[in-house]
């Protein structure tokens, strides 16, 4: 099957003609990288609603932990939210040239301050894991079930070129170059950003499927390892590559500071404090959802008396705003007698 870009959608602006500036031409990678990430921005400070409260996955879910499995919670907080801590810190320099060159640590930093608190939450669900993939793929379905608010729940689905992008349904149009300035450019960012984040996993996974003799899918006729996919071959892969969620769009950021790839960015001419401003929300937003069910989990006052004792250097931080912004506005007096299971 041929490998193809996504056909079939329809240009924003179709008078746009490619740019001759050689210097625009080698930004592109890291402007479209960024237009990415401030669409997602963009979309979750622009969505009519955020109802956490709202969801029925969060009315019904009132797991009890035991005095053990809180301890794990609150480890799992800490790695997160010292991470995020190191990630606001570069922003407060405020350097653009310091931000540039600190794309090389800032990445991961702000995927991996989401998936500490990702972690913490699935603990409260009983799934304990530090596999990666595992956690992505029980992210995708808590996704799917409707356990995040509307405006982080878009996702893509569907055979490898059969995508479909379920939750945005602007997510058709072909985005531009620019920054996102209304919903239907954001929506349509992050629609590619969904396919072509699913078609790279997509080839990740046939990758090391073929790679082992034991799981490659071979020709029929020769029982030699395939090495050209038809539709079909592609559609066996389909279940392990589960759904491509905004988890899966922040892992992109997974950049090892030996990668060469790092270099595209940091030598891009691109806004990197609007970056570095697009992630910081971004990682804000989704540790807030998941430190309100993990308040719901472990009752709200322990959950309080756990913020009241945190290190010097996150007290009276971002952490305590979100339980009085975020958190705390989510429960009633009945909610401080939840706590652990005896």
């Amino acid at each position: 099957m041929k490998e193809k870009e996504e056909e079939n959608v329809f240009s924003i602006h179709p008078e746009e003609q490619q740019q001759d500036d050689k210097d625009w031409q080698k930004s592109i990678a890291g402007q479209v990288f960024l237009n990415y990430f401030f669409a997602i921005s963009y979309h979750i400070q622009h969505f009519p609603t955020d109802g956490i409260e709202n969801l029925a996955f969060f009315k019904e879910a009132k797991p009890e932990l035991n005095e053990q499995e809180v301890e794990e919670v609150k480890r799992l907080l800490l790695n997160s939210w010292s991470t995020e801590y190191a990630l606001r810190s570069t922003a407060q320099l405020g350097d653009e040239t310091y931000m540039r060159n600190a794309l090389h640590w800032t990445f991961p930093q702000a995927y991996y301050a989401i998936f500490a608190g990702l972690q913490a939450f699935l603990h409260t669900r009983g799934i304990k894991t530090n596999n990666e993939a595992w956690i992505l793929r029980e992210a995708g379905r808590l996704v799917v079930k409707n356990a995040y608010p509307q405006a982080i729940s878009f996702y893509a689905a569907g055979h490898y070129d059969d995508f479909n992008i379920r939750r945005l349904p602007l997510a058709h149009y072909k985005p531009g170059l620019q920054i996102a300035g209304k919903e239907l450019e954001a929506q349509a960012q992050i629609g590619q950003f969904l396919r072509t984040t699913r078609r790279q996993k997509a080839k990740a996974i046939r990758q090391q499927v073929q790679a082992n003799s034991a799981t490659a899918i071979r020709s029929a006729r020769s029982g030699e390892v395939l090495q050209k996919f038809s539709a079909q071959h592609w559609q066996q892969l389909t279940w392990r590559i589960g759904y491509t969620t905004i988890f899966d769009l922040m892992s992109r950021l997974r950049i090892s500071s030996s990668h060469r790839e790092i270099e595209r960015f940091v030598q891009a001419e691109i806004d990197f404090k609007l970056f570095h401003e697009s992630l910081l929300q971004i990682v804000s937003y989704l540790n807030g959802v998941h430190e309100c069910y993990v308040a719901q989990a472990m009752g709200v006052q322990q959950y309080e008396s756990f913020v009241k004792e945190l290190p010097e250097y996150l007290k009276n931080s971002f952490v305590a705003a979100r339980l009085k912004e975020k958190v705390k506005p989510l429960f009633g007096e009945e909610d401080y007698r939840l706590g652990t299971a005896a």
